[in-house]
């Protein structure tokens, strides 16, 4: 019997992966290997509907407990792998185990970035990644009066709606001048930051942070410019890094991820990467991308598993994402990067339009507001501009 294929990454796209072999009739042995203790979940509510207690923690799992039994997918949970060994075909745990694989798929997913900080490991100074940081965060959220968020990305601006509309006073420090600045134009951050302010967000917009000030636990965070803001509690939402250590001791290609081709192959034979970890090159837009989303974990895990099984696979997606923020649920199809022009359809004052990017006459991307018409209508506009290129 050959050796099984390994699964390094027990998330959406490690179990995708997963399921697809088994529907594709791999008969062989699996191992999905994660370094949580929870089985594969869903991490997009954790900011938002089961942080605010909408959603009970056992709807977040994406198996039934007895679905790996029974399709013969071997979870091992809480379990770290320690190194990559290409040439033996081997991967060995943190324990010292051994195991041996025929392929071996990395969906090692992103990890909370670090701020380095004065302060950063401070009673009450939080990231929000996983099922254990929602947890903690919702905890101390029971008894907090006052909240301070560092970075104002999606998931810093997700927290602050939902603290909000706990009664938390809640303000949002964000070196840029403006919130969101990374990923939509400045008509959709002006939209956010209305919408927050009208909530009762207070916004610290273009200012850097010198230390999150305590002695033994978080008291809130000072700025560079000397004003400390108080806080009984401080999240630090600067972002995710892909986790990348494991491919680079085995000699895999990396660059801002895991680097890998349209089969979702690696640098190295036999060996394959997936989900938020990896950059691949997409003709859409010219250039590798690498995308942190449901979509694309679940849909390049269902593409590596093709791969593996020796099936014709070019992954190319549309890529889209969502967030909602209080009762705003912003769809974006497509990456806005490189835009030089936008065409406004709707009227943000009515709280329902949708912003269009474009590269001289091609469509980039389309951000949606409360207009899931004109996001659906996107996706199918982009996907056709893909197949043009593709063919």
């Amino acid at each position: 019997m050959s050796e099984p294929i390994i699964i390094v990454g027990a998330g959406q796209a490690g179990i995708k992966a997963a399921e697809t072999l088994r529907l594709k009739g791999f008969d062989g042995e699996i191992q999905l290997i994660g370094d949580e203790s929870w089985p594969p979940y869903q991490r997009p509510p954790l900011s938002k509907a089961y942080l605010k207690g909408e959603l009970s923690e056992d709807r977040l799992f994406l198996k039934a407990a007895d679905y790996f039994a029974g399709a013969g997918i071997g979870l091992m949970t809480g379990t770290r792998i320690a190194a990559v060994d290409p040439a033996a075909h081997a991967v060995t745990l943190t324990d010292g185990r051994s195991m041996s694989w025929s392929k071996l798929l990395l969906a090692t997913g992103t990890r909370a970035r670090i701020v380095p900080l004065p302060g950063a490991d401070l009673e009450g100074v939080f990231t929000l990644r996983g099922i254990d940081d929602t947890r903690h965060v919702a905890a101390a959220l029971q008894t907090a009066e006052s909240v301070a968020i560092i970075g104002g990305g999606y998931i810093g601006m997700e927290f602050a709606a939902v603290a909000r509309a706990m009664g938390k006073a809640v303000t949002v420090i964000e070196a840029q001048d403006r919130i969101l600045k990374r990923s939509v134009a400045p008509e959709i951050s002006q939209f956010f930051q209305d919408l927050h302010a009208g909530h009762g967000v207070r916004l610290v917009l273009g200012e850097g942070v010198a230390r999150i000030a305590g002695a033994d636990r978080a008291e809130g965070v000072e700025l560079a410019n000397g004003e400390k803001v108080v806080a009984d509690i401080v999240l630090v939402a600067a972002g995710a890094v892909p986790v990348t250590e494991l491919a680079e001791g085995a000699g895999l290609a990396v660059e801002r991820g895991i680097v890998v081709d349209e089969a979702c192959r690696t640098s190295v034979p036999d060996i394959f990467a997936a989900g938020d970890c990896t950059v691949f090159p997409s003709r859409r837009y010219g250039r590798r991308i690498g995308l942190e989303s449901v979509q694309n974990a679940s849909d390049q895990g269902k593409a590596a598993a093709l791969s593996m099984l020796g099936e014709e696979t070019a992954y190319d997606p549309v890529p889209w994402f969502w967030s909602d923020q209080y009762d705003v649920k912003l769809q974006i199809a497509g990456l806005a990067q490189g835009y030089d022009r936008t065409e406004l359809a709707g009227d943000p004052g009515e709280g329902r339009f949708a912003l269009r990017y474009f590269s001289g006459d091609t469509l980039l991307a389309v951000d949606a507001v409360n207009d899931p018409r004109s996001h659906m209508m996107a996706r199918k506009e982009l996907a056709a501009i893909g197949q043009a290129l593709a063919a």
